[in-house]
């Protein structure tokens, strides 16, 4: 794991009298100045090099994110109209293959994000795609960085500060910082200046289904003189848990050039941007046994599974919300029975977001053994969380006295059965995208559900091409013995064996 920066910020209470918030405004004021940002309307800086790392994707639940290079990095911030509009491109460069996040990536893929006051959205080409989730954190990042957060303390009517001592990690000294705090919209600011009037650090928290209240921190260092303006050269972003976990370095930009008052270009608002809206949650079964469904309809899929007295569900991706919506089409599918575990396949955040709501539900949660100890430490730990709120946090009580949540792990094989169903959970061996990887397998349906390793092709649409996860999967179906008649994917839809074989042939499996 990377270095982790961490921000000790002392938060004054409530009732810190005036003359405090009038020394924090004269320190904000002062670093303002000395920086050059007394007259700083807008911002373009470049960078030539850094890294990018694919948040909550690790190989394994310790590691870092996977790290992909920055070639090129470009952001434009206009403060005055509340615009940004960052462009990066990236490569694998030397960093390991390993990890989710489309690692390794082929070429050298770009990325354009944009945000417009309340409006965000993305451009692929001349494509325009609308990401109105994505727009109130996309807001933020301008107001955490340097000039932005600045500006923001002193329009602040709350801004408190202190000054301390800090102990510097790598040699032991001693320096005299002051630390400040305020409130930007619903978010509490942290930040701390240094001795030269140099803001060094801004920390905020922003809302996870995994994290919770998670950290959102940015260190700024290397500071150089850009056209009368001292901006930092070094910018590592980092995020983690509040309480347990520090977490991991997010991304590393090494800017080379700042031009201030940049001529921003204007960034209207496109049409479909305007009018979009957070989609709601969609959910649409197919059966494809007795007791046997897909929950699909949006980018993850649940299968349910019903047995004599009580039903397991595979996968709680994303988010609370999505899970509350597969829970209520399971009850309506077997109205008598109660969800009694839910299978995480691996711990990538895109697919274990969810699985706090089924704790709620008094379900035990089946995961790889490696899993263990950071859901119980991070991920499900019975601490508040104030901006997000889920049904685990609200109204669950059985941690109440101490115990931890109900976790079954998995080592080399697990069998829920009734005597009549079975389902098996294996671990998938020598898998690069994730170390925790299981597969789910029906014997008596001859079928097998995977998330990330193979999505059979829709109808009528030609057959993905080899890839080597695919070629993983086949081993391990060959190493696990195991008669495949239907493949069932986390991502998209349902295929036949016949269909997989074509693809992987069968060199790949005994090799």
């Amino acid at each position: 794991m990377g270095k982790k920066f961490l921000l000790v910020v002392v938060i004054l209470g409530l009732t810190a009298n005036l003359a405090v918030a009038q020394d924090a405004r004269a320190v904000v004021q002062a670093a303002s100045s000395a920086m050059g940002l007394a007259n700083l309307k807008s911002i373009q800086y470049t960078a030539n090099g850094g890294w990018f790392g694919a948040f909550g994707q690790s190989y394994a639940p310790g590691e870092n994110w996977p790290r992909t290079d920055i070639v090129t990095y470009t952001r434009t911030i206009d403060y005055e109209a509340k615009t940004s509009r960052e462009e990066y491109t990236r490569r694998q460069g030397n960093n390991p293959g390993r990890g989710g996040g489309f690692v390794p990536i082929q070429g050298e893929p770009r990325t354009i994000s944009i945000v417009n006051g309340n409006y965000a959205w993305t451009m692929d080409g001349e494509k325009i795609n609308p990401a109105a989730a994505a727009a109130e954190v996309r807001q933020l990042e301008i107001w955490l960085t340097p000039p932005g957060f600045l500006r923001a303390a002193l329009a602040a009517t709350d801004l408190t500060a202190i000054s301390r001592t800090e102990t510097e990690d790598t040699n032991n000294t001693t320096k005299k910082v002051t630390a400040f705090t305020f409130t930007y919209g619903k978010f509490k600011m942290m930040g701390q200046i240094n001795a030269a009037n140099e803001l060094e650090g801004v920390q905020t928290r922003v809302p996870d289904p995994v994290l919770g209240d998670m950290l959102y921190e940015i260190r700024y260092t290397v500071y150089k003189d850009f056209g009368g303006v001292k901006y930092p050269t070094v910018m590592h972003y980092h995020n983690g848990n509040r309480y347990l976990d520090f977490g991991h370095d997010l991304m590393e930009i090494r800017v080379n050039d700042v031009k201030p008052n940049f001529a921003a270009p204007a960034l209207p608002v496109p049409d479909a941007v305007r009018t979009a809206a957070i989609p709601p949650v969609r959910v649409v079964s197919q059966k494809l046994a007795d007791g046997v469904w897909l929950i699909g309809g949006g980018s993850h899929n649940s299968v349910a599974v019903e047995f004599k007295d009580f039903v397991a569900v595979v996968e709680a991706p994303l988010n609370e919300a999505r899970s509350i919506a597969v829970i209520d089409e399971v009850t309506k599918l077997v109205p008598n029975k109660n969800i009694r575990y839910v299978v995480n396949t691996h711990h990538h955040f895109d697919h274990s977001g969810g699985l706090r709501t089924y704790l709620a539900h008094g379900a035990v949660v089946i995961t790889h053994k490696a899993n263990k100890d950071f859901y119980e430490r991070v991920a499900f730990y019975p601490v508040p969380r104030s901006m997000q709120p889920d049904r685990f946090s609200t109204y669950y009580m059985r941690t109440a006295n101490g115990a931890p949540p109900m976790i079954e792990t998995v080592d080399q094989k697990y069998v829920l059965s009734d005597g009549k169903r079975t389902l098996e959970l294996h671990p998938v061996a020598n898998l690069n995208h994730a170390a925790t990887m299981l597969l789910a397998y029906l014997p008596t349906e001859k079928i097998l559900i995977n998330a990330d390793l193979y999505t059979p092709a829709a109808a009528g649409q030609p057959a993905p091409a080899l890839t080597p996860n695919m070629t993983v999967l086949s081993r391990n179906i060959q190493r696990l013995k195991l008669d495949v008649a239907q493949h069932v994917a986390i991502h998209g839809g349902v295929g036949s064996n016949a269909d997989f074989l074509k693809i992987v042939g069968t060199s790949s499996s005994n090799n």
